[in-house]
């Protein structure tokens, strides 16, 4: 199988600066978005540090088998998913390491979700509230858990959908990388099929934009080109309250 990817941003209609980054590694079947957080430019400084670890790591690794792994590989998780793994933990202590040592990137942190496709297989690790989604045969399905406030609570089953619509911490986010020296990376292991869609995304999108209307416009647009482009449109459509960024990544029979 073959996988073809476009990645889009915009700043939305609220903000006057944009703190999302894509990556697009197409060599390696890389994809990746990162969403900033601190303000003052921070969080675009923040998400580009994290694209830009995870495309030095990558290509280190790919161009040498004798490179050094500053950490140590998970038990239980295959070679590419450490890579992963590494790699997003590495953007994590760069980014933490600029955020303690400079004043001016004080507190700044970012999101980050990420998918590797290889040798049959897509590996997806993410830290923070963007998300990963699968579109199949007509079906979406949300890939990733967020580390936010709101689902903690959710999770715990404290909240009505009253309550989950007027919860007033939506934007807290429980884990990121930048805020301690460590992070745990959640990643996952799924198999591919030919005409699967994922869809990588910042909450800017997944905010304004319900399940069932990414479901209708994915449907509707075949071609990813202008299904981001769709995506991007209905976001701002629907208020555009934060950046706006999306990388889909299209399976196809070689």
């Amino acid at each position: 199988m073959k996988v073809f990817a476009v990645g889009r941003t915009d700043v939305g209609m609220k903000r006057n600066h944009n703190e999302d980054n894509y990556l697009l590694v197409e060599d390696q079947c890389l994809y990746v978005v990162a969403d900033g957080m601190g303000g003052h430019a921070c969080g675009e400084v923040a998400s580009q540090m994290a694209v830009e670890n995870l495309a030095k790591f990558f290509k280190e690794t790919s161009e040498n088998d004798e490179v050094t792994w500053p950490f140590k590989e998970e038990k239980g998780l295959r070679y590419e998913e450490n890579r992963l793994v590494t790699a997003i933990k590495l953007a994590n202590l760069r980014i933490f390491e600029s955020s303690t040592s400079d004043s001016r990137f004080r507190g700044m942190g970012t999101t980050v979700v990420g998918s590797l496709f290889t040798d049959g297989t897509v590996y997806i690790g993410h830290v923070g509230d963007s998300r990963a989604y699968r579109f199949r045969g007509g079906v979406l399905e949300q890939l990733t858990e967020d580390h936010s406030l709101l689902n903690d609570y959710i999770r715990a089953n404290k909240l009505t959908p009253e309550e989950i619509e007027a919860f007033p911490h939506k934007n807290v986010i429980v884990r990121a990388l930048g805020m301690k020296e460590g992070v745990q990376v959640d990643v996952s292991r799924l198999e591919p099929m030919a005409n699967d869609v994922y869809v990588l995304c910042s909450d800017g999108l997944s905010g304004p934009v319900p399940d069932a209307e990414i479901t209708e416009i994915l449907g509707a647009h075949p071609d990813i080109v202008e299904a981001a482009n769709a995506l991007i449109a209905r976001a701002n459509e629907n208020g555009g309250p934060d950046n706006i960024t999306a990388v889909l990544v299209k399976v196809v029979e070689s």
